[in-house]
């Protein structure tokens, strides 16, 4: 093997490997394992996210693989609709200085076709970068003919079953991209703004109980005052319930509106009265339902003043009701111009009460950049209530478990309140809802347009027009664990692979993906008995990967890390051009290029996969918020490099050399007994952390048993028997270091594929173990076996472990040089320490480096000494002779006098009540275990200064 560990010399020489090779695929062999992957966006490029799950993914296949599964991780990309749409736009307007208009329908959705087959395979290309053990031969695309197949399907058959309808809604609009956008395409912001008073006045003559002929309400919006129907006031509030059935004359256009009383209107905040707009306010949308409150539009999908409004009843007929004139001044007006001018017209004509500061949350569309809008608009919408039902019971009954279960609340909570989801979007890229229409606005649902004719017998000269809207990207992913399978063919993968096992995500989509995923699936996916098939059994929920501060990532905050670039590396220059490149905002980019010289001064260095997928995998605890720290990549590569100069060390002691292979007597030492139950017990742990999900603990397990068991004390006490052991112990401890070795890189494999298979292709040959093919990943996993663990060795090592550092430790503390001989002294040595002391010796000697051992008796103190206990034993080295005794004292006191100036000075900060009062608590909590470390170090230089003086 190279002397040092290059992963970049491996890597993706070896995944291509494994690939053409096709280990990732089925083998059709034991029972099914399937992951469903979350599908990227096919805009997207890999980010910390999704390496954060794809590693834990690609460890639990790897994981069942080698357990015997038949595993499937199923893969594929999302299309994206705005997304994508957005991106092929400013493409053409950028190179083309053409619109999509300027294409048409046809040939702009060809342009997208042209840029997915261009560019739009990053993510996957990348993904492979990590090791994603994926079969890519199965890769699917949400608008690819089987995907697209699935989508008309079930749309068709959820109208015919009545669970799709067109209706009149309130939904989020974006006035910007013209479409309908989900919540989760919703960022809401914090902004500074105003709240207007505006004075309604009474109709009728009626007045408040202090005598006044009008009402104050607060709103943040003044142009939708236009579109009140209502002013709502709390039933209990004795200022207002008198006027609960009164009316009021709405400003500017005349109209009489009902004055209701409904528990919305908060009696303690604003004013107690609230304006109804149920056109433009989801909250008040749900105050117009419960008070039959009609719905009145006025604005444009440009969010523009309309000239005549648009009025309509609770269930979004058109009603005349209400006259639909508007104030004509305002007709065409943006939104914003329009607050300003209904402001300054309530100032006028002496309305306008008062103006206060506010702090308000906006909403923004993710990808327009614009603030949405309430809008009432022609959507499809599937009844959720009624597929919602048996999704709920499935998780109740346990067919679904959420891991942690604390997130079963968050679905429980959604899921017993749900609305109706709006499945249509105002794009031309998506799949179109097979739906038409005839002249007089009838629709038809149907496969094709040819089976919409054939089932409702119309003739060839009735004209009908598809629905130009298409579906909600949610829609088709909802279908993603059966669609990617094959349905609605009943294939033999869907029959094997689903349900699937595990779906590993993130807690933000329990319920625009997850639960979607449960209801669906459950609707169109039956057993043979007629029972609901679940999308998956298990959910695994993972936290937010965050930045070292505890900050979301974003670009706009330049605290992105590319995992790419912590396996490959990227220097500062190339960083600061990926983190600021193409940022308009010259403030934000020398802002970012501050932090990022200041976070990465000399950029950030090659890692490879394995380190970043140990670090993942260590950091996937079960905490919601997860904090990245570079120093434990750094340290995890170092565990890379510890693993890689531990099987050279082994190599070098058993290639060429017998390693019982083909038999001989074969002697194991007390290391060699305590190793294979130490890794047994490591097997067992592993084996609980990864059917528990709890990847975490499954890292801990393997980096203490091969860092601090293996490496550090395991090949030490080797050493001892490799150079002057007999022919049998040798024998038995090179065919240890070998089984234990390759053993260890199986039970690896899962969270680190790369340097586990490169050097078990050089160890394998060396062991009696049991192949199957020749790549590990095809390898059995270790089992744990009880036989194996001899507690009594595993005793007597901790005992010789024990004796060795505290010969090492007052090593230390005396500043006596390692390769110098001690003699040692031992008094209360019981008869299991006599035992250990007589079948250790060698060992003792050799690691120790001791000069002499000696049992004193009860009476005999022994000389002036350094002591350490182990148990009911003492172990006693004589200081007169080791030490300069004068050089030391100078030393220990120069030690503590500067210790005591540290632990003056802590203690100082400490007792400031400036500093105590401003500090943040993590600082003040730094300073404390500083000052807490200093005194107990104090202590001991104290108490070692006093020894030697006695000498």
């Amino acid at each position: 093997m190279e002397k040092t560990f290059n992963p970049s010399a491996i890597e993706q020489a070896l995944y291509s490997s494994w690939e053409e090779k096709g280990y990732f695929s089925p083998t059709g062999e034991g029972d099914g394992y399937c992951i469903a992957i979350p599908p990227p966006n096919v805009t997207g490029s890999l980010h910390m996210g999704h390496a954060f799950q794809q590693t834990i993914m690609d460890t639990l296949i790897r994981y069942q693989r080698m357990q015997g599964k038949d595993t499937l991780w199923q893969v594929g990309t999302d299309h994206a609709g705005i997304a994508t749409q957005m991106v092929v736009e400013r493409k053409i307007a950028a190179e083309e200085e053409k619109s999509r208009h300027d294409y048409g329908r046809d040939a702009f959705i060809d342009k997208i076709w042209q840029w997915k087959e261009e560019s739009g395979g990053t993510i996957g290309k990348q993904m492979r970068r990590l090791g994603n053990s994926i079969d890519w031969s199965r890769e699917r695309f949400t608008m690819d003919d089987g995907m697209s197949n699935a989508v008309q399907e079930v749309f068709v058959r959820l109208f015919e079953d009545d669970l799709l309808y067109r209706g009149k809604r309130l939904v989020n609009w974006d006035p910007k991209l013209h479409t309908a956008i989900s919540d989760l395409e919703v960022e809401n912001k914090d902004k500074k703004g105003h709240m207007w008073h505006f004075r309604y006045p009474l109709a009728d003559g009626v007045k408040t109980a202090d005598g006044k002929d009008y009402i104050v309400v607060a709103t943040t919006r003044p142009e939708t005052m236009l579109g009140d129907t209502g002013v709502a006031v709390n039933p209990e509030d004795e200022r207002y319930k008198a006027l609960i059935g009164k009316n009021i004359l709405l400003p500017l256009v005349n109209r009489l509106i009902p004055i209701v009383g409904d528990e919305h209107a908060d009696m303690d905040k604003g004013t107690g009265c609230v304006k109804i707009t149920p056109a433009h306010d989801f909250n008040d949308n749900e105050v117009g339902k419960r008070h039959n409150l009609p719905m009145i539009n006025i604005l444009t999908n440009n969010a523009e003043i309309l000239s005549a409004a648009q009025i309509f009843d609770v269930n979004g007929e058109v009603s005349d009701v209400y006259s639909p004139a508007l104030p004509q001044e305002f007709a065409g007006m943006d939104r914003f111009a329009a607050r300003k001018a209904i402001v300054a017209k309530f100032e006028e004509i002496g309305l306008l009460d008062e103006v206060k500061d506010h702090d308000l949350t906006v909403p923004y569309g993710d990808r327009s950049g614009v603030v949405i809008e309430p809008l009432l608009t022609d959507q499809w919408y599937v009844r959720a209530e009624t597929l919602a039902q048996p999704a709920i019971k499935a998780v109740e009954n346990g067919d679904i478990e959420f891991v942690p279960k604390q997130y079963e609340n968050m679905y429980f909570a959604w899921m017993r309140d749900i609305q109706d989801w709006c499945v249509s979007r105002q794009l031309w890229w998506g799949h179109r809802i097979p739906a038409w229409y005839d002249n007089t606005g009838k629709v038809y649902v149907g496969r094709s347009e040819e089976e919409v004719r054939t089932n409702n017998n119309l003739d060839a000269n009735v004209v009908l027009n598809q629905d130009s809207d298409v579906l909600d990207t949610w829609f088709s992913s909802a279908l993603w664990t059966f669609s990617t399978l094959g349905w609605p063919e009943n294939t033999d993968a869907l029959k094997k692979f689903h349900s699937t096992d595990v779906l590993v995500t993130g807690f933000d989509i329990i319920f625009f993906w997850v639960a979607r995923m449960i209801m669906m699936t459950m609707h169109f996916v039956k057993n043979e008995d007629g029972t609901a098939q679940v999308p998956f059994k298990k959910v695994y929920v993972t936290g937010l990967i965050r930045d070292d501060h505890g900050d979301k990532m974003s670009k706009s905050k330049g605290n992105v890390i590319d995992p790419l670039d912590m396996i490959d590396g990227i220097s500062l220059e190339d960083l600061l051009q990926k983190r600021t490149g193409n940022m308009m905002q010259p403030k934000l980019a020398n802002k970012i290029t501050k932090l990022t010289k200041k976070e990465f001064p000399n950029g950030i260095e090659a890692h490879g996969t394995d380190a970043l997928r140990f670090t993942l995998s260590a950091v996937a605890s079960t905490g919601r918020d997860i904090n990245w720290d570079m120093k434990r990549l750094e340290g995890y590569r170092n565990f890379t490099n510890k693993l890689w100069n531990a099987s050279r060390y082994v190599l070098m002691n058993t290639e060429e050399h017998d390693c019982g292979l083909n038999g001989g007597d074969m002697e194991l030492s007390l290391a060699d007994r305590w190793i294979i139950g130490q890794f047994q017990q490591t097997v067992q742990n592993v084996h609980e952390a990864f059917d528990t999900f709890r990847f975490d603990l499954a890292s801990q397990a393997l980096y203490e048993f091969t860092w601090n068991q293996f490496c550090d004390w395991y090949l030490e006490l080797t050493k001892p028997v490799l150079f002057k052991g007999n022919e049998a112990q040798q024998r038995g401890t090179r065919h240890t270091l070998v089984t234990i070795l390759e053993q260890l890189l199986r039970l690896m494999h899962p969270i680190m594929p790369y340097i586990t298979e490169t050097i078990w292709q050089r160890v394998v040959s060396l062991t009696n173990a049991s192949v199957n093919g020749d790549s590990i990943m095809t390898q059995s996993f270790p089992q744990f076996d009880q036989s194996q663990v001899d507690q009594t060795a595993i005793s007597d090592l901790e005992w010789v472990k024990n004796f060795i550092v505290a010969i090492r430790n007052i090593r230390g503390e005396m500043d006596i040089a390692p390769s110098k001989p001690l003699p040692v002294f031992l008094k209360n040595v019981g008869a299991e320490d006599a035992r250990r002391l007589e079948q250790n010796s060698a060992f003792l000697s050799s690691l120790a480096k001791l000069e002499s051992i000696d049992i004193l008796s009860d009476e005999d103190n022994g000389p002036v000494s350094a002591t350490a206990v182990i148990g009911e034993m003492s172990v006693l080295i004589p200081m007169a002779g080791l030490i300069d005794v004068e050089a030391e004292l100078a030393r220990i006191t120069k030690a503590i006098e500067k210790l005591e100036k540290d632990v003056q000075r802590t203690r100082g900060k400490l007792s400031n009540e400036n500093f105590v009062g401003k500090a943040p608590e993590a600082v003040i909590n730094k300073e404390k275990e500083k000052l807490s470390e200093a005194e107990s170090l104090l202590d001991k230089l104290l108490e070692q200064k006093q020894t030697i003086s006695n000498l």
